[in-house]
């Protein structure tokens, strides 16, 4: 283990998201809170060696209005535009004190959200930010955007912290291209927007989230991110249906995900895209869910019969956007008719007890905010890291986790640090129940849905989390937190772990 930095003690958090140039796209509230738990852990421990370990989507570009999916030649002006926004000056102000502290290490680990930090011109602006041209306080900066993640030891435990979305078939990164970039930007050559193919989860944001969230500011604040999502953005904004041909691509472009994102946490070797053929992985269930294709049968002048035989063969096409079926009038492309019977039946149905259903769907048999739940990053990552690391520190879910492996390992998901939404059964039990939320929802004012509380129980939870790990009287101890107040205070401990 003396290959890797040793600490007595690292302090990890994730998903900051800082960025957002349009009025009310900044999802990050917290930042007088962030600034003061950095200037927290700068304090622990003054003998020893800490770590700070920014565990990915520390940026969010994908906020930011761009040409294109991918800032390449406006990379260093974006993210040094949000360095500068007047609501996350003071972050990078408490970061740049931190450096300046000894045997202080400050760690960058790449997410999906922020992957211009993978060029080393904006790893050279973060340094000139933090450190200037001091030599001793730019050693003290660490980058890990190659999706190797980032190991350590703290006492007799070895760390390894990773983003997450290295097994993420929506949101996964191709390092390899964005390598080819990072050179192209040395060379002084360009890159042609029509060489960057992005991920499904960036198509889905760039060409649909950040279109909805122009009315709905708070479409990105729920969790967790899943197909059935489509529905209920279609809902809301209904010329969204005319996108379904991309939509469809985008859920197909998820299982060409898959077959690369295999190899992300693993040593073989990296294969070329292919292109989607089958995305028999995801089906019309997974799209819809069981209140809209009720919908769709309820508004259909055709039996349930010839309904269902529609959707099968939806479904059968699922990933070949060309595929048609004939209606007695003329042909029509399967994923048209289905979304234009949805449409029709929206117009029939008033829109607050559609989007409830369309977030009953999307929120089915949701555990959110189990912090043991063995969720598909749990399983995904745990199952490509090797048996040799103790404490495994993921993010990008947003969703907390701590979790006994057994065996003296242990797992934990640092959450987020933005607002999230927590919607309950009864918010959403019937009609009733869920017209005041339809109506904060429907406002759209940040401050009105930061303010609302129902059934005594706030809407927008004010958990900004954290984890550590702390050699202590010969043990290593993990936690999960939560950091509270102006954030200068210990953090409250929500779940510990022990290794001896």
């Amino acid at each position: 283990m003396s290959d890797f930095p040793a600490y007595d003690e690292i302090h990890v958090i994730s998903d900051i998201h800082m960025g957002g140039n349009r009025p009310n796209f900044q999802i990050l509230k917290e930042t007088r809170r962030l600034a003061g738990y950095i200037g927290w852990v700068a304090q622990q421990c003054p003998a020893g060696h800490v770590a700070l370990v920014l565990n990915g989507d520390i940026f969010d570009t994908l906020a930011e209005e761009l040409p294109g999916y991918v800032a390449v030649e406006q990379a260093v002006s974006v993210v040094e535009r949000i360095m500068k926004d007047a609501s996350f000056a003071c972050i990078w102000d408490a970061l740049a004190a931190f450096v300046a502290g000894e045997r202080r290490t400050l760690v960058f680990i790449i997410g999906n959200h922020d992957i211009e930090m993978a060029f080393p011109t904006v790893q050279r602006l973060i340094m000139k930010r933090l450190a200037g041209d001091d030599l001793v306080k730019r050693a003290r900066i660490e980058f890990s955007t190659t999706g190797a993640g980032y190991t350590c030891t703290v006492g007799n435990a070895r760390i390894y912290c990773t983003h997450g979305n290295e097994v993420d078939a929506w949101n996964y990164n191709r390092y390899e291209d964005l390598a080819k970039v990072g050179r192209r930007l040395n060379a002084g050559r360009s890159l042609d927007a029509k060489e960057w193919y992005p991920n499904a989860g960036t198509r889905m944001v760039k060409e649909v989230m950040n279109e909805v969230k122009e009315k709905y500011k708070w479409i990105d604040l729920l969790k967790p991110e899943t197909q059935a999502a489509v529905g209920a953005l279609i809902v809301l904004d209904p010329s969204q249906a005319k996108k379904i041909t991309d939509l469809v691509s985008i859920v197909g472009e998820r299982v060409s995900g898959g077959r690369e994102v295999n190899q992300r946490l693993s040593a073989e070797g990296f294969q070329p895209r292919e292109q989607v053929t089958d995305a028999s992985a995801v089906t019309v269930k997974q799209l819809l869910g069981p209140n809209l294709r009720e919908g769709i049968n309820t508004h259909s002048r055709q039996d349930s019969q010839d309904v269902d035989a529609m959707l099968a063969l939806a479904e059968a096409n699922l990933g070949k956007p060309n595929a048609q079926i004939v209606e007695p009038a003329a042909p029509l492309g399967t994923w048209q008719l289905i979304f234009d019977r949805l449409t029709g039946w929206l117009r029939d149905v008033p829109k607050d007890e559609a989007l409830r259903r369309a977030l009953k769907d999307w929120l089915a048999d949701d555990k959110t905010f189990d912090r043991t739940d063995r969720d598909d990053t749990f399983k995904d990552v745990t199952a490509a890291v090797g048996a040799s690391i103790d404490f495994i520190v993921t993010g990008h879910t947003h969703l907390e986790r701590a979790i006994d492996m057994g065996g003296g390992r242990f797992y934990f998901n640092c959450g987020t640090w933005i607002r999230l939404l927590r919607f309950t059964d009864a918010m959403l039990k019937d009609q009733k129940s869920f017209k005041p939320v339809y109506d904060v929802l429907m406002d759209g004012r940040m401050e009105l849905i930061d303010e609302a509380k129902f059934g005594g129980q706030s809407f927008v939870m004010n958990q900004t989390s954290a984890v550590s790990i702390k050699a202590e009287n010969g043990v290593v101890v993990g936690c999960l937190s939560h950091v509270v107040g102006d954030g200068t205070g210990a953090p409250q401990v929500i779940q510990q772990f022990a290794r001896k």
